[in-house]
């Protein structure tokens, strides 16, 4: 196990530019025209977000940490990479997804329980037999290259949360910031310190110390387990990210405590284009989320399920 981020496979085998995500996607397209033309996607955002909700209810069920759940969601992307999901069984390639993540996490479920309670909660699952979870662990292993340990940012968001003095409602919106950085591409594209100093400014610019939030902010998605909610909403409204956007522009007029945040920055050696490259992905999130419709993605997941064929199926 890699303790170093940039000595770990995630840095330097899994870790890309929005063009080489782009290419990838694009080449699965000109792989599979039909099924694109015959089954168009939402969003990609409403499709990761469908996925994070579907995981939460099941992590509900199981009592997963939120790490664990992160993990699988990082799987579940960069299995998508390779494998156009028209031609899977996306609930299937979830409760796989979550059982490796919790080996992985050193919180094991035994495949029995996995299987049951996936079942329960997916009855689109069509899976009665522990062996075919079996079979879809060995692709996913095998798609992923064996290169399954993962670092993410709510480490670095604990380190940094003393550094900055932040309080319990900013880290509590950071902490549900990061969350909601598992429905974009950013953990496909930066170092967990990126996106943790990211949630941190998003917190910090949107909770000024004496005024309220303002926000639609998780109630209790900053617990240490994922069971506190059974589905996934915004940490941010449209609005509210467009602010924190906005707070680019005269950071140290917003307070001492971003004032220290952008001394810091400005001493450090953190990438700066990253951090607002980040801080625009969020607030596009944020901006998609408000569109965000379940049963348009379970509808159109449940047309090319019908095909027939493929992993998982």
């Amino acid at each position: 196990m890699a303790a170093n981020y940039w000595d770990s496979s995630q840095a330097k085998y899994w870790t890309f530019t929005k063009p080489e995500l782009a290419s990838l996607r694009t080449g699965l397209a000109q792989q599979h025209p039909n099924l694109h033309n015959k089954y168009p996607l939402p969003d990609q955002r409403h499709l990761s977000i469908y996925v994070q909700n579907q995981l939460t209810k099941l992590a509900r069920r199981l009592n997963l940490r939120q790490q664990a759940l992160a993990t699988a969601q990082v799987y579940i992307k960069r299995f998508y990479l390779s494998v156009d999901i028209r031609k899977t069984n996306p609930y299937l390639i979830m409760a796989t997804a979550a059982y490796l993540a919790c080996k992985m996490e050193e919180t094991p479920q035994h495949i029995r329980l996995m299987l049951g309670e996936a079942a329960r909660q997916w009855p689109e699952l069509g899976v009665t037999e522990t062996s075919k979870i079996g079979e879809c662990e060995f692709a996913l292993i095998s798609t992923l290259q064996s290169r399954l340990i993962l670092h993410h940012p709510y480490r670095a968001l604990g380190e940094l949360q003393g550094v900055f003095g932040l309080s319990t409602e900013e880290a509590a919106l950071a902490y549900s910031v990061i969350n909601d950085c598992y429905n974009t591409d950013l953990p496909l594209m930066y170092p967990p310190h990126v996106l943790a100093i990211t949630a941190i400014f998003l917190a910090v610019v949107l909770r000024p110390a004496g005024q309220p939030a303002g926000l639609q902010a998780h109630s209790a998605s900053a617990s240490a387990s994922a069971s506190s909610s059974s589905t996934s909403t915004p940490a941010l409204s449209g609005n509210a990210a467009q602010t924190a956007l906005a707070g680019f522009a005269g950071l140290k007029q917003a307070g001492p405590k971003l004032g220290k945040l952008v001394d810091w920055l400005a001493e450090s050696k953190v990438d700066m284009e990253a951090i607002v490259d980040a801080t625009q992905e969020m607030v596009s999130l944020y901006e998609v989320w408000e569109s965000y419709s379940e049963r348009a993605c379970k509808e159109v997941i449940t047309r090319f399920m019908r095909e027939g064929g493929g992993i998982g199926k």
